[in-house]
Order: C-alpha cells, then structure tokens, then sequence
C-alpha cells in the first residue's frame, strides 16, 4: 500500500487531497498546525500528525511519528495579508516565503530518508499559475489581474524549487501541480472551479509510476511547458 504525507490537510484543497487519495487506497498522514482540527481527516480515514511548515521541530517530530513514506504532497500555503504593493514589507515577504518555500525544503529534507527507502518516491510541490510570470502577462489568462508580490514571488520559487529538487533526485518523481483558480478562501470563494477540480493536477501527479515525468508542472489540462 502506498503511503503518503500532505501538508496542509485540514481543510479545502488538501482536505479534498486526503479524500481523493484516500479513495485511491493511500495510507494518508494529513498534517495539521492544530490536532483540533482532526475531526474532518479523521472521517475519511486519514491520520492526523501535528504539523507546522513553519516550526523545524514540528516537522521533525512528525516525520519521525511515520514509518514510511512513498509520497509527500506539499500543500500547505499561505496567501499574506499585503496584497498592494503600498504596505509591503520585508517581514510581510519573509512570513509568506517561510510557509510557501521554505516551509517545503524543511518538510522535504526532513522525509528524504523515508522517501529514499520507497521502491517508488513521489514529491508534489502546490505550485500556481500565479508563479508563471507568462500567465501573469497574458490578458487571458485568469493570472493576470493579481498585482500582490509575496504569494506570486512564492509560488514562482517553488517551480524552480520542483525542478532543482528533480535534478538532485534522479530516482524520484519531483513535479508541480497548480490548482488552477478555485474556489476557496484565498479568493472569497470566486473561483470557477470546484476543489475537486482544483485537485485533478496535484492528484494525477501523486499517482504516477516509476515511469512518470519529473521536473514538470501540470495543471488540470496536463503539461505546462515552461
């Protein structure tokens, strides 16, 4: 059976992450900040880990709580509070790129020795088309109204982030995934898609084989050529 680790699993898009893989027969640690928020995991089946990106003995607490480990979903993320550039400040940008970067390189590093032991080691990296500086050029692309720096200067660093930790890691599966624009609490529920359709992307990529891309960034419609 396979097993896997999500970040940020209490509630939207991971919460519908756990759902979704727990349904293709996963064994699923869901990762929470909070243990009370456990009761949603709990109910699909899910074993709730304490986990805060943002908190190195958090994170090493949890990975040493599991005792193995063939996928790591990197869903945890967070939008910031300044989204016009009067305001913006450098402890803003650090807040927002601790949880959206580097909380990934904490989680990441901590899971490589579980994940080096898997006969098929799988890493998703919840990137967005907010990182893709050609989306947010292109009047016709949903990307292009977002003006706010740290969430897109985030979401641009974990891409290049996926395709370096795939060049180190020849043996694994290291990809992005980008939601595409959902509806969720990061934009007021507007969002044109469902969280099931906002996690076909970071699902199919969760799912490859041995034989599946690496370095890629894949939404719902597949590919993204950089």
């Amino acid at each position: 059976m396979t097993t896997t680790l999500i970040t940020g699993a209490g509630r939207s898009l991971g919460l519908e992450t756990v759902r979704r893989l727990r349904d293709a027969g996963h064994t699923v640690y869901a990762g929470l900040r909070d243990l009370a928020d456990a009761g949603p995991v709990r109910e699909l089946g899910a074993i709730p880990v304490q986990l805060d990106v943002t908190d190195q003995a958090s994170v090493d607490a949890a990975l040493a709580s599991i005792p193995e480990l063939d996928v790591l979903v990197n869903n945890a993320g967070v939008l910031g509070t300044r989204h016009a550039l009067d305001g913006l400040d450098a402890t803003e940008m650090t807040q927002v790129l601790d949880t959206n970067v580097v909380g990934i390189v904490r989680v990441t590093q901590a899971a490589l020795p579980l994940l080096r032991a898997s006969a098929s080691p799988v890493i998703v990296n919840v990137a967005s088309g907010v990182g893709f500086a050609r989306w947010l050029l292109d009047p016709a692309h949903d990307e292009f109204p977002v003006t706010a720096v740290p969430y897109a200067a985030s979401k641009a660093a974990v891409i290049a982030l996926t395709v370096q930790y795939a060049k180190n890691l020849p043996g694994f599966r290291v990809n992005a995934s980008d939601p595409g624009y959902t509806a969720t609490a990061f934009n007021g529920f507007s969002g044109h898609q469902t969280v099931t359709e906002g996690t076909d992307a970071t699902i199919a990529l969760a799912t490859i084989g041995p034989d599946g891309p690496t370095a890629e960034f894949h939404n719902r419609d597949g590919r993204i050529d950089y």
